[in-house]
């Protein structure tokens, strides 16, 4: 078989970020080669160094602090042959960003100007490295749209980024990295806060852009299940170091770093249900003397051990479901008025809730799935009455809380809490987080004075793994898993007895989301806590919940035990939803390589 032509070769780069009081190497020695038409993933949690490594090929590390202080970076350019990217000038840079490298990197609406239509910010990037007049940039930008294959691609040009959605926003970027067809496209997490499906046909495009191109893709993610279906081989890096690298059958079918087997093991299994979710921890330790101390057991051992029995899960419902239920959701209906007259009548209405009826008992969880758009997070604020209703009623604990007014509502939140999406917007940056979760105990008047109510504090932190010396620091000192376990300790404060999770997990890493899921469970067994858990994960919502509604477009297209829907789902959308869950497992694997390799040689 004719070897691949190299692209890039990286050898030994080291990247440092120096401050006043000490030098970190971000990225500590790596070395790794990427070839033409191949797929290179390169995994690993919050720090690792991964999106370091992209940026710095990009050389887009700002320089103070960081600095490229090691290494070389061969790029085989189809203009100049090889060129070290560490030794170029910006000048020489620039012509190759962009052009010959290209980037689409993890949040597509700060990677894109809020005051340009879509179509301008495409164009720019093709009038900028190819010579052709305005009219053909347009052109080509629209064919570029429908090769990412965005609806109606005259309309998305002319629209700006806040007037369409993620997914849509995603395909936006790949077309502006696509336009110039580069020989590498890297993507540090483009499909993190995505849904499952529209993670899916973002996942199915690039490999359809990859094979017509013939391009490297560098593929940045902490999620080893995406990993699974899209690339050739993977590089796992652990504390700016690369711990393990290998094909991607290799590091699946016999992991040998402890690091990477925990990783393996920390996403939610669909095909078994578990006590609690294994972590990194669970196969490596840390010393006194910073040395790691590998655990023995495999994935496989470990996970069999937590596997819940049907005998265990049926009896447990047994007891669950001959309790009268905590909340009652009656025929709700919340609508958004669009298009309103001269004289301010709306002329129609957006469904968001459209007659949705269902029961939550005390102590369950109930999983609230669908993709962005189906009415889960409106349902989950229209019960606390953030967002008011249209029709319907909701009866907490045997109050009919759709008629009450603002003051018994607000004494009534003591009783039901949320945990938002993103925990640094629903926390204030000015003030402390001991203050922050202070406050509503000041507000509802629990405990008899502040030194009461920071003793509190300081327990609810040790509680959800964090220490008294954090009280007195801010939010943007924390990585995104300890702000949330901020929000878990402020929603715990008021002593609720339901707490609604939105999204609680999904912008984090799959080892700090299992670590915070278990501990959403230990909570919920201590306080005897009821959940609706909301997510666009099925994965994860099988994992947490006992019985599971699937939404879409407003209504309610499914519900029942979590497990019975995804064995057995009763309509095709649910049925997609599950289809589109990145599985990880050898067989799906194994069904990848032999797709990819079919198509390669076609």
């Amino acid at each position: 078989m004719k070897a691949k032509e190299i692209l890039l070769e990286v050898k030994n780069l080291v990247t440092e970020f120096r401050s006043e009081e000490e030098t970190i190497k971000a990225v500590n020695g790596i070395s790794f080669t990427l070839s033409k038409g191949e797929t290179i993933g390169i995994v690993g949690e919050s720090g690792s160094g991964k999106s370091v490594t992209s940026l710095s090929v990009m050389r887009l590390i700002p320089n103070p602090p960081g600095k490229i202080t090691g290494g070389q970076i061969i790029y085989h350019s189809k203009t100049k042959g090889p060129v070290d990217i560490v030794t170029l000038s910006e000048k020489e840079m620039r012509q190759l960003r962009g052009n010959e490298i290209a980037m689409i990197f993890q949040e597509p609406m700060t990677s894109l100007n809020p005051v340009y239509t879509c179509g301008d910010q495409v164009m720019e990037a093709i009038l900028l490295h190819q010579k052709v007049s305005k009219k053909v940039a347009k052109e080509l930008t629209i064919d570029l749209f429908k090769e990412v294959q965005l609806p109606r691609p005259e309309n998305i040009f002319e629209s700006y980024p806040h007037q369409i959605s993620g997914g849509q926003k995603q395909r936006v970027m790949i077309a502006m990295a696509m336009s110039c067809k580069p020989n590498i496209l890297i993507a540090d997490e483009p499909t993190t806060a995505l849904d499952v499906t529209v993670q899916a046909t973002i996942l199915d495009l690039m490999l359809k852009l990859q094979r017509e191109h013939d391009m490297g893709i560098m593929f940045i993610t902490h999620d080893l299940g995406v990993i699974a279906e899209l690339a050739d081989k993977v590089v796992v890096m652990y504390k700016g170091k690369i711990v393990e690298q290998g094909s991607v059958m290799e590091i699946f079918e016999n992991p040998r770093h402890p690091y990477t087997k925990g990783l393996l093991a920390c996403r939610p299994p669909l095909n078994k249900r578990l006590h609690w979710l294994p972590t990194v921890a669970d196969f490596m330790q840390t010393s006194e003397a910073g040395e790691m101390i590998e655990s023995k057991q495999s994935v496989s051992d470990l996970t069999e051990k937590l596997v819940v029995s049907a005998g265990e899960r049926q009896d447990a419902h047994k007891k669950l479901y001959a309790k009268a239920p905590i909340l009652q959701i009656k025929n709700l209906k919340t609508y958004f008025p669009i298009k309103k007259g001269i004289f301010g009548k709306a002329k129609d209405f957006v469904k968001a809730v459209d007659d949705v009826s269902f029961d939550v008992y005390p102590g369950e969880t109930l999983g609230l799935v669908g993709e962005s758009g189906c009415g889960k997070t409106t349902l989950g604020r229209t019960v606390l009455r953030l967002i008011e209703p249209t029709a319907g009623e909701i009866i907490f604990n045997g109050i009919r809380v759709t008629g009450l007014d603002n003051k018994k509502m607000r004494e009534l939140r003591k009783d039901i809490q949320i945990i938002f999406q993103d925990p640094y917007s629903s926390l204030n940056p000015r003030i402390t987080i001991g203050q922050a979760i202070m406050e509503p105990m000041q507000v509802h008047g629990i405990l008899e004075n502040d030194k009461a109510r920071k003793a509190r504090v300081v327990e609810l932190l040790q509680r959800v793994n964090m220490n008294e010396s954090h009280f007195y620091r801010y939010p943007h000192e924390f990585s995104g898993g300890q702000r949330q376990r901020i929000c878990i300790a402020r929603a715990l404060a008021l002593q609720p007895k339901f707490i609604i999770c939105d999204e609680s997990v999904s912008a984090l890493d799959v080892s700090v989301q299992a670590q915070v899921l278990n501990l959403l469970n230990e909570l919920k067994r201590e306080f005897d806590f009821t959940y609706i858990f909301i997510s666009h994960d099925l994965s994860v919502v099988k994992f947490m919940s006992d019985r599971m509604v699937v939404m879409n477009k407003g209504k309610v297209e499914e519900m029942g035990d979590a497990d019975a829907i995804y064995n057995n789902p009763q309509t095709e959308y649910t049925k997609n939803l599950i289809n589109a869950i990145p599985k990880g497992q050898l067989e799906d694997i194994k069904a990848s390589i032999i797709k990819k390799n079919s198509v390669r040689v076609s």
